[in-house]
């Protein structure tokens, strides 16, 4: 058998992931249940496991706070997290897998599937420190706010806020996840240097979108993207490579 701790302060989360645990991995033994690091850092030390389930987007429950004081690491790792840029840095390596929430059943059997290879082979945690640094730097990417200058003086906007960008002339309108519109007086193409290593996408010499938010892929010359404010953007002909290079980096595709 294998012992896993599950720790995640979202309780609607947690029992998603122990009711898919039971019906999908009866290989696999909860020995504890931690809603903080505090608590999880404790049964860690008690029940000395083989996996933990470890979520690592709680601002104030994060879990690198708890690996950072660790010496070792003996178990293997799943990460859990609510965005699609951590799974993006973290699926790069083999090390760990990296879960969205809310848990769907293929992907933790997949997960499940990797960690018994892993104890199989005894390959335990070899690329864990690469991983923890790559999910950092998207932490922090995650983070990222947007100084918008006006008139007035500027507006302060969360990067996951932004749903899609549009060019016009040489104007960027910011089209936000609550339905306002922010002009700004310079071109897309400033913003798409300062947003290329982010969730933003140039998928049209009119158009970036914010990867995050796509609902929808539809195939054509360039196809067209759905997004979660039900806008939909043309992908073009020149553009659709890169758009599609992007999709599989931050999807399982």
């Amino acid at each position: 058998m294998i012992k896993a701790i599950l720790v995640d302060s979202d309780q609607a989360s947690l029992r998603n992931l122990r009711n898919l645990i039971r019906q999908h991995a009866d290989d696999i033994a909860i020995s504890s249940e931690c809603s903080n690091i505090r608590n999880a850092a404790a049964a860690i030390a008690s029940h000395e496991p083989d996996l933990v389930f470890l979520d690592v987007t709680s601002s104030f429950n994060n879990g690198f706070d708890l690996l950072n004081e660790m010496e070792s690491i003996h178990f293997e790792i799943v990460f859990l997290t609510a965005s699609h840029e951590f799974s993006l840095d973290a699926f790069r390596y083999g090390a760990a897998d990296c879960l969205l929430k809310p848990v769907k059943e293929e992907f933790l059997i997949s997960a499940v599937e990797k960690v018994r290879e892993r104890w199989k082979n005894k390959v335990i945690n070899q690329n864990i420190p690469t991983v923890l640094q790559s999910i950092r730097r998207a932490s922090i990417r995650q983070e990222m706010k947007l100084c918008l200058p006006s008139a007035r003086g500027f507006q302060v906007v969360k990067l996951d806020d932004i749903v899609y960008c549009e060019a016009e002339t040489s104007y960027t309108i910011f089209h936000l996840i609550n339905g306002k519109r922010v002009m700004v007086s310079k071109p897309i193409i400033e913003y798409e240097a300062l947003l290329q290593n982010t969730s933003f996408c140039r998928v049209h010499k009119s158009f970036m979108i914010n990867m995050s938010h796509i609902k929808e892929y539809v195939r054509g010359e360039g196809g067209t993207v759905m997004l979660s404010n039900s806008r939909e953007v043309e992908v073009s002909r020149r553009k659709k490579d890169v758009f599609i290079s992007k999709l599989k980096e931050m999807y399982r595709y």
